[in-house]
């Protein structure tokens, strides 16, 4: 973990585990940070003007990273109906059949990095390295609020409708994004995510039963 200064009102820790940085430090709570940005592999403190950033620094630099278990005990269970219309593509791009795909997906636990792009939209680590594929060439101008996605190394469900190219494998009717809601989003950096098949559609077999804890 490496903490660069950033300009005179913040610093940039650098790490591999930025949800576990987050809450580390969070659950420090300093007097003069004003804001606390997770991103893929760095975390962002903004601190007050006239802040001694350099002591505060010293301090992140000594920080004691929580375990998964202490920022979430129990994981955000999504059930998602299988029925995608990028599930043939995604077989098709990892050599996998399409129950395979939902048996890979739903059998991992995923963990929120950072939230970023909409409001409440959580990039999700722990993706079977063997659905990791590209994005769309061509995104799609309307994706449904709920869409249960992938990309690259990331998982993700879509808050609110909106443009996106990730490739779609289902849908969740769990609301990601609330404003009647405190917080508003589901998620936030370090929760547990696990994704709970109910039903999977098999072409040309009806429908068949697929559970995953």
């Amino acid at each position: 973990m490496k903490v660069r200064r950033v300009g005179d009102a913040a610093l940039l820790i650098e790490t591999e585990a930025p949800h576990r940085v987050h809450a580390a430090v969070l659950g420090l709570a300093p007097p003069e940070v004003v804001d606390v940005v997770p991103g893929a592999r760095t975390v962002l403190v903004t601190v007050r003007p006239g802040a001694e950033v350099g002591r505060l620094g010293a301090l992140l630099a000594e920080l004691v990273l929580p375990e998964l278990d202490e920022i979430s005990a129990e994981p955000v269970r999504f059930p998602v109906v299988y029925d995608g219309a990028d599930l043939d593509e995604v077989a098709g791009l990892t050599g996998l059949s399409r129950d395979e795909v939902v048996a890979r997906h739903a059998g991992a636990e995923y963990v929120v990095a950072y939230l970023g792009f909409s409001p409440g939209f959580g990039y999700l680590t722990g993706l079977d390295e063997a659905l990791h594929v590209p994005r769309r060439d061509s995104p799609r101008t309307a994706v449904p609020a709920g869409s249960v996605a992938i990309a690259g190394p990331y998982g993700a469900v879509y808050p609110t409708p909106s443009p996106g190219g990730w490739r779609l494998l289902g849908r969740t009717t769990m609301t990601l994004w609330d404003i009647d809601r405190d917080p508003p989003s589901l998620l936030r950096p370090g929760v547990r995510v696990r994704f709970v098949a109910e039903r999977a559609t098999v072409r040309g077999a009806g429908l068949g039963r697929v559970r995953a804890g």
